[in-house]
């Protein structure tokens, strides 16, 4: 996992592909389109979206990993919380859905690790980042607009 400045990307040289993600990331702000969008075919593309922030004890906060792609989360308006956990700690639930790059894990307790990510920073959730985003970061849930690029783990030079 990496938390940072969106400044401070050049500071991870992690190849082409991520180069491509910060180019994309670099040209939002809050009034951006929300959407999918391709930015290098199936290796690199982007998710923009809006929702209300919540508690991690709502039965519709989701705790997730994924294995093909890497995640850099960055609201582009509002903050939120992120909650990280080493996934191999956790208990899944139904196991990995290959078509979905997706793995569902069962809550249990608050993360040791809580990140917040707001205008200006980013996260980077590498696969053993299990992640609940979308948390509040005060005490009652606020509208986010945030992005989420997706990397194929194997376009990246780690």
């Amino acid at each position: 996992m990496i938390v940072d400045h969106i400044e401070n990307w050049r500071a991870y040289d992690f190849g082409a592909a991520w180069v491509k993600a910060f180019t994309y990331l670099g040209g939002l702000n809050a009034e951006s389109e929300e959407g999918e969008f391709p930015i290098d075919g199936e290796t690199v593309f982007a998710r923009v979206m809006s929702y209300d922030t919540k508690q991690e004890t709502d039965a519709d906060a989701v705790l997730e990993a994924h294995r093909t792609y890497v995640d850099i989360q960055m609201t582009l308006e509002g903050s939120e919380r992120i909650a990280c956990y080493p996934a191999h700690t956790l208990d899944s639930k139904g196991g990995y859905q290959a078509e979905r790059d997706v793995e569902f894990f069962t809550y249990e307790k608050s993360a040791d690790i809580q990140i917040s990510v707001f205008p200006g920073t980013f996260a980077c959730l590498l696969p053993q980042d299990a992640h609940m985003p979308q948390l509040v970061t005060g005490t009652e849930p606020s509208r986010v607009k945030k992005v989420v690029v997706k990397i194929a783990r194997d376009a990246l030079v780690i």
